[in-house]
């Protein structure tokens, strides 16, 4: 009996649902198959403005062998096309394709970290970025003054602008970045313990209690003593009696400093010099931490004006000039006959 001219679209009904199946089996198998990798940890970066299929590319180039044109596919079904992000990334064990658009559509970057340290100069903060091969350095060459004009505060020095703190970025980040989130770190902080401030401290501005945190946090040798290194400070300053902090005079002196702070330094003015001048120095000396703003603006409760460190990290604080020398007789003058 011949066929019957009505199979033939039969037929092709049926071709074409096994195709579909077909194709649905062979999707779901690709779409949740880990892919071939060379080896684990593969690291690869999606740069800025990398379409989907530059960035399927990208993946096969790294040894992730995705397929890039099925790749691509998975990509547009779902309707993530659009939706990749740029930035590193790592493999650090088996994924399918599925796991990999996940991992590039939610921005997974690797992400690495950089620490500025209480009490580093603006300098020593500089230094370490460059130094960092995890960041992209856009502020290599340009000035201090440019600096500080990329991030909107042309009117500020740059000293003791910036919070101490762990900061986590994207590998290549611009070290603009980093900068940014941490002068804006300061300010919040500095704005939140300015409303704590304690009653009475002697400071017109919060720039000025910065200036007093960063001296603080150079004088402190133990943490127990913060708060009363920044009471006896507090006291010289609100009688207008001259700081005499060593480490005012040794940021004035800068580079030339030797390690060696001799009296000829102490008696030669200049406007860092807080033994013969009174009051806070133009700047900031160094980035104080939030211990040492909190010390500034609520500082301890004392009639101390004098201290002399004990040699073992504490200090002698005395409420008089005599009781000082004593002091200094005792913990500086004796040991050094001694030897």
């Amino acid at each position: 009996m011949p066929f019957s001219r009505r199979s033939r679209p039969r037929r092709t009904l049926r071709a074409a649902l096994l195709g579909v199946l077909l194709f649905a089996g062979y999707a779901a198998w690709y779409v949740n198959t880990p892919v071939r990798v060379g080896g684990f940890p593969v690291e690869f970066e999606i740069p800025p403005g990398t379409g989907l299929r530059g960035a399927a590319r990208l993946l096969d180039k790294a040894g992730v062998e995705v397929w890039p044109l099925h790749f691509e596919v998975l990509a547009r079904v779902t309707g993530r096309s659009g939706a990749i992000k740029a930035g590193n990334y790592e493999l650090s064990g088996p994924a399918s394709p599925g796991e990999l658009l996940d991992k590039l559509t939610r921005g997974e970057v690797t992400q690495a970290e950089i620490t500025i340290i209480e009490g580093w100069t603006f300098r020593q903060l500089r230094a370490a970025l460059d130094a960092s091969p995890l960041l992209r350095h856009d502020t290599a060459g340009m000035s201090d003054a440019d600096l500080m004009a990329r991030l909107g505060t042309a009117d500020r020095h740059p000293e003791g602008m910036f919070f101490p703190d762990t900061y986590l970025f994207a590998r290549q980040s611009s070290d603009v970045a980093v900068l940014r989130r941490a002068l804006h770190a300061m300010q919040r902080h500095l704005d939140e313990e300015w409303k704590l401030r304690a009653t009475g401290v002697p400071y017109k501005t919060p720039y000025e209690a910065l200036v007093m945190a960063s001296i603080v946090e150079k004088e402190t040798g133990s943490a127990a003593e913060r708060d009363q290194h920044a009471g006896d400070l507090v006291n010289r300053l609100r009688i207008g009696m001259a700081l005499q902090a060593d480490p005012t005079v040794i940021y004035g002196l800068g580079e030339s400093f030797d390690g060696n702070l001799k009296r000829v330094h102490l008696n030669t003015d200049g406007p860092y010099n807080t033994y013969t001048r009174p009051g806070l120095p133009p700047t900031p000396i160094a980035l104080p931490g939030r211990a040492a703003l909190r010390a500034a603006l609520r500082p301890a409760q004392t009639k101390a004006l004098y201290y002399v460190s004990r040699g073992d990290g504490t200090s002698e604080f005395s409420r008089s000039l005599d009781e000082h020398n004593r002091a200094v007789t005792k913990y500086q003058l004796q040991p050094r006959k001694k030897r």
